[in-house]
């Protein structure tokens, strides 16, 4: 019984992360360029345009919707 409990705390401890991450889309205040990010930007050097996208792929989508990444 103790192996099962452990070996379930584990798995939470790994799999938490994955299942939350996120991914931000970027605007270089320099120039003007959007990046996807794995970590909220900052709003000084990178400005957050959109949301909190749950793929990298979403984010990459929403790159070439968002007007302020020049579309």
């Amino acid at each position: 019984m103790r192996n099962y409990v452990f070996a379930a705390a584990i798995l939470v401890v790994f799999a938490t992360p994955a299942l939350a991450a996120e991914f931000y889309v970027g605007r270089d205040a320099s120039t003007s360029e959007c990046h996807v990010m794995a970590q909220k930007p900052d709003g000084t050097t990178m400005r957050m345009v959109g949301s909190a996208y749950k793929s990298e792929t979403d984010a990459q989508r929403a790159i070439q919707s968002l007007s302020e990444c020049g579309n």
